[in-house]
């Protein structure tokens, strides 16, 4: 499984509007420029994000956006769902009944339904809250003896 641009700025934009959460509403052009990621391409990752819910838009002077919800609410898994549209590792995973003709012989099987487990758990363990929580060089961690 490979992580698109799509996937690894959605979390870049959505991390920077929690770091930034008491500000307010942010403009895209700040959250860009913070993050070295073109304008452009953040206009294209907001009508996703934006219609998932995750996203409050506030138009006209003093507009931008801001997470609809906390950050310790905001999975990884939830992101990269929304961004990549599956984090299954084979696509006989894809649909609840597996309807691969080979499932009930399939040896290997068992290893990427594994995988699906280690790879869901993990990254819907993981908010943007403990992201910001566990990054040293904000929380002043920043430091050599």
């Amino acid at each position: 499984m490979k992580i698109s641009t799509k996937g690894r700025y959605s979390l870049r934009m959505l991390l920077d509007l929690a770091m930034n959460q008491s500000e307010g509403y942010i403009a895209l052009k700040d959250i860009a420029k913070r993050q070295n990621i073109s304008k452009k391409y953040l206009e294209q990752i907001v009508p996703l994000l934006n219609k998932s819910g995750l996203l409050r838009a506030n138009r006209g002077y003093q507009g931008g956006y801001m997470l609809s919800k906390p950050a310790a609410e905001c999975t990884v898994g939830e992101i990269l769902r929304l961004t990549e549209g599956s984090l299954v590792p084979v696509s006989c995973l894809e649909n609840d009944c597996n309807q691969c003709f080979m499932a009930a012989e399939c040896m290997t099987l068992p290893i990427w339904e594994g995988l699906y487990k280690v790879i869901t758990d993990y990254l819907d363990n993981i908010t943007l809250q403990d992201i910001i929580d566990n990054n040293p060089a904000i929380n002043g961690d920043d430091y050599c003896i």
